[in-house]
């Protein structure tokens, strides 16, 4: 099936070199772009693209608003938003990862890595790309939401369950996690799913939010040295 993508930058040239990369590949192509947040959205409701590639910083309605309503309209329930950044700069990244995005990469991605990251979130995944995920999570954890420990959100989850989303709020592969807790691939898959299912998650960078938000996880403490 082709991937079909909705372009989201203030900047004409940055979405014509998009463009031009995206519909330069056979299983993917561009049908709508927009150069603010609200353009997005209303480009979003009209095309209901795959994957929307979502700039942060855009005049008017930012990405992240652009993102929350795109995330929280039933009628756009398989729309996944990948968001663009340059990361050091963009303080705002966590409010989009919790406002619903699929994942995140930096502008200066290589064109067959941006390629291989629309792929993975229109498939339904999340992206947090390795070398990026550490970073994030270290981020994440440095202002997280008020805890809520034994929150009965954390009830629905059997006690492996709970130990497959801890993994996955510290960063790990489901292949890892079938490696630490002694696990098939498989079966650490559907232990994700099921998680995913029973959390009405949308992916996984809201599992790891949520671990966060709960308290499962908690920040570590600045190492002395």
């Amino acid at each position: 099936m082709t991937i079909r993508v909705l372009l989201a930058d203030d900047q004409t040239t940055v979405r014509a070199g998009f463009r031009m990369l995206i519909d330069s590949t056979e299983d993917m192509h561009v049908v709508a772009e927009a150069a603010d947040g609200a353009r997005a959205v209303e480009m979003a409701r009209a095309t209901v693209p795959d994957v929307v590639l979502m700039d942060v910083r855009m005049p008017g309605m930012d990405g992240i608003e652009a993102t929350r309503r795109i995330t929280s309209d039933p009628a756009l329930s398989t729309v996944h938003v990948l968001i663009l950044t340059t990361f050091e700069h963009d303080e705002y990244i966590f409010g989009a990862l919790r406002a619903g995005a699929g994942g995140f990469l930096l502008k200066d991605t290589d064109p067959d890595d941006l390629l291989d990251a629309i792929r993975v979130v229109a498939s339904g995944e999340a992206l947090l790309g390795r070398g990026l995920t550490s970073r994030v999570i270290k981020e994440f954890a440095a202002q997280p939401q008020q805890p809520e420990p034994g929150s009965k959100d954390l009830d629905v989850l059997s006690e492996r369950e709970r130990e497959v989303l801890l993994q996955i709020a510290i960063g790990l592969t489901n292949e890892e996690i079938a490696t630490k807790l002694h696990l098939s691939p498989a079966t650490a898959k559907t232990y994700v799913h099921r998680i995913m299912t029973k959390l009405h998650a949308r992916d996984r960078v809201q599992l790891v939010i949520f671990a966060y938000d709960k308290g499962l996880v908690r920040p570590r403490s600045p190492e002395r040295r």
